[in-house]
C-alpha cells in the first residue's frame, strides 16, 4: 500500500524538489552518489560485491608466501644446495620418463641400460651393437665381448622395461611389445610409480634440510627457524607441482 502511494506521489515530489536535490551528489573521490529519488521512474540499482572463494584463497596464498634471502641464512643452511637437490630429483624423473617410457622402437631405446660385468659397469651400447630389425624387434650383437653375453641379458631383463631377450650365441634378440592399449596403460602406471618415487625423494631432501635446521637452533631465533622451514616447504611444494605436471604430460602422451 505504501509502495503504491509512493509511486503516485513521485511526479509531485519531482516537481517540488529543487534541481540540485535531484542531481546526483559527487563525492570528493569523483564517484557520483545515487539519487535519493529517481524521477525517471526507474528504481535505482544497488549492487553489492562479495569476495569470491578463489580471490580469498589467492590473497591468502600471497600473504603466506615466504621468500628469504639465501645470503642471510647461509650460516644456518644453504638454501641453494637444497634447491639443487630438489632440482636433481626432477631431472632424474624426466630422464626416467625419457628412457623407460618410450612407445617407439629405436636403437637408442636400450642405450640407458647399464651392464655389470666382472670388469666393472658399462653402458650396453659400449658392449654390443644395437640395431632395429622391425618395429617389434631389436637386436644386440655382442660378438666383440662374448664373455659379457650373460650379463647383457640379465641387464635387459632387469631394466624395468618388461623385456624378455632371446639369445643365439652372441646375438641377442629383444622383442618389443606391441603398442596395445594394455601396454600403454601399463606404461602410464609405471609413470605414476616413477613420480611417486620422485616425491619420496623430495620428502627426504626436505626432511634432511629440516633436521639440519634443528641442529642449528642454538643461537638462532625460533622465528628465523620457522621462516626457513616455511621456505623449504614452499620449495618442495613447487617441485611437487612440477612433478605432477610432468606426470600429466607423460600420461597424456602414453595414453594418446
Amino acid at each position: 500500500m505504501a509502495l503504491s502511494h509512493l509511486r503516485i506521489l513521485r511526479p509531485v515530489l519531482c516537481r517540488l524538489l529543487p534541481t540540485a536535490t535531484r542531481t546526483p551528489l559527487v563525492a570528493t573521490s569523483g564517484v557520483p552518489s545515487p539519487p535519493l529519488v529517481n524521477c525517471d521512474g526507474v528504481p535505482p540499482n544497488y549492487v553489492r560485491h562479495y569476495a569470491t572463494k578463489k580471490s580469498k584463497a589467492k590473497a591468502k596464498a600471497q600473504t603466506a608466501k615466504v621468500n628469504i634471502n639465501a645470503a642471510l641464512v647461509e650460516d644456518i643452511i644453504s638454501l641453494d644446495e637444497v634447491k639443487e637437490d630438489m632440482a636433481a630429483v626432477l631431472a632424474t624423473l624426466k630422464d626416467e620418463f625419457s628412457r623407460n617410457l618410450s612407445i617407439r622402437t629405436s636403437p637408442g631405446a636400450l642405450d640407458h641400460i647399464t651392464v655389470t660385468t666382472k670388469d666393472g659397469k658399462f653402458p650396453l651400447n659400449q658392449l654390443g651393437q644395437i640395431s632395429v630389425k622391425s618395429p617389434q624387434l631389436l637386436v644386440v650383437n655382442v660378438t666383440g665381448f662374448p664373455e659379457a653375453t650373460a650379463a647383457v641379458i640379465r641387464a635387459i631383463q632387469e631394466s624395468s622395461m618388461g623385456l624378455n631377450p632371446e639369445v643365439e650365441g652372441t646375438i641377442i634378440r629383444v622383442p618389443i611389445p606391441r603398442v596395445t592399449r594394455e601396454h600403454r596403460e601399463n606404461l602410464a602406471k609405471l609413470a605414476k610409480q616413477f613420480s611417486n618415487k620422485a616425491k619420496d625423494s623430495l620428502r627426504r631432501v626436505r626432511s634432511n634440510a629440516v633436521n639440519q635446521l634443528k641442529k642449528s637452533k642454538e643461537g638462532v631465533s625460533e622465528d628465523t627457524i620457522h621462516l626457513i622451514e616455511k621456505q623449504v616447504q614452499q620449495m618442495a611444494d613447487s617441485y611437487v607441482t612440477d612433478i605432477d605436471k610432468q606426470l600429466a604430460t607423460k600420461t597424456k602422451e602414453l595414453l594418446g
